[in-house]
């Protein structure tokens, strides 16, 4: 379902948009004088609720004067409209989250490439596209988390060790068929090979306390009451229980731990992900749609942006929110994620192959 806000795009959607070129050979050949442009705009597509980007698109339009038209829907029902729109699209700027789905909008063609000095100053080469299609605005990772009164944080070490015996009938999973779990598939494929990405696979599926099932929260859920001791998870459901008025999320949030995968020294550290950001094939804002991307890179807009999705900034040296930060410190997985995208379909195959769900 798709959500316009009230600043709507629907008369954008009703006419065709000529070129610039056809549009003063009109003028020539009719003799009309030359029309006075409009104010700046940009025009974005996100997969990200209202809320959790609006008052920061507000605080560009009163720092710029570039207005900012938005419409929000899931991540592929927006490609999917991206696509069906193609070059009459409106749109200037598409929002979405995981590198797998930003690959898929690389593929499916609706982004085109683009590259200023200040966003490659701001964004690490590996949470860019490589041929710089698109950028990532927050990051989250996908780790380990636990029931307290179970587990100790010394029984746990990386994603690899969730195959082994030790875990049989006490790992919870959602299904195959998400995308956050492909793209960790596909970064151990890019790490370890695909051979002993099957294995792994096959040793988790073995493990599992029920099959696949539900969202994050409910996987957070299902370990805080005792049906699984062991799940994995990103880390913004977790913030946001954590930071949630209700008392059931609340007493979730104190019952389960986190536990950072993968930091042994010589180990590659915890995967991450992304949301990110692209400049559609279609735009004709495109200096409008590269400031606001370099707005949304800004400390105040990383800070702001990062505390309320629950999410850790992509700049370097801006300080994670406060309920994350209590979480501690750990390394990162260094990949290009552009390989969650590359390996994307590798990892569904083992997925399946493996009986994952």
């Amino acid at each position: 379902m798709l959500n316009i806000n009230s600043k709507t795009l629907v008369t954008k959607l009703a006419r065709p948009r000529l070129k610039l070129s056809s549009i003063l050979s009109l003028i020539l050949a009719t003799g009309l004088s030359l029309p006075v442009m409009a104010d700046e705009e940009v025009n974005v597509y996100s997969a990200r609720k209202e809320a959790l980007i609006k008052p920061m698109l507000d605080r560009f339009e009163e720092e710029t004067g570039v207005t900012v038209n938005l419409i929000t829907g899931s991540a592929d029902a927006l490609l999917r409209r991206l696509q069906v729109e193609g070059e009459y699209s409106p749109a200037d700027i598409f929002i979405t989250v995981d590198a797998g789905r930003l690959h898929r909008a690389k593929k499916a063609g609706v982004l085109q490439p683009f590259q200023t000095s200040k966003i490659d100053e701001l964004v690490p080469e590996h949470l860019r596209d490589s041929d710089d299609y698109w950028y990532s605005l927050s990051q989250r990772s996908r780790t380990i988390f636990y029931a307290k009164d179970k587990v100790t944080p010394e029984q746990l070490s990386s994603y690899e060790a969730l195959a082994d015996s030790e875990w049989k009938g006490r790992i919870c999973v959602r299904s195959s068929g998400n995308i956050y779990n492909q793209s960790l598939v596909a970064s151990m494929i890019e790490v370890n090979g695909a051979n002993a990405t099957q294995e792994w696979v096959k040793g988790l599926m073995t493990n599992l306390a029920r099959p696949p099932f539900g969202g994050d929260t409910d996987l957070l859920k299902a370990v805080a009451t005792g049906v699984c001791d062991v799940t994995i998870a990103n880390t913004y459901y977790f913030g946001r229980m954590m930071k949630s008025d209700n008392a059931l999320d609340q007493l979730v949030a104190e019952k389960v731990g986190v536990f950072w995968a993968n930091q042994a020294e010589s180990d590659r550290g915890v995967h991450m992900n992304v949301s990110g950001a692209g400049i559609t094939a279609a735009s004709v804002n495109k200096d409008s749609a590269i400031k606001l991307i370099e707005f949304l890179l800004s400390s105040e807009a990383q800070t702001w942006y990062a505390d309320v999705n629950n999410e850790y900034p992509v700049v370097d040296g801006i300080a994670p929110p406060v309920n994350l930060a209590s979480f501690g410190d750990f390394r990162t997985d260094k990949i290009s994620l552009t390989k969650l995208g590359d390996n994307n379909l590798d990892a569904v195959k083992i997925m399946d192959a493996a009986g994952w769900k």
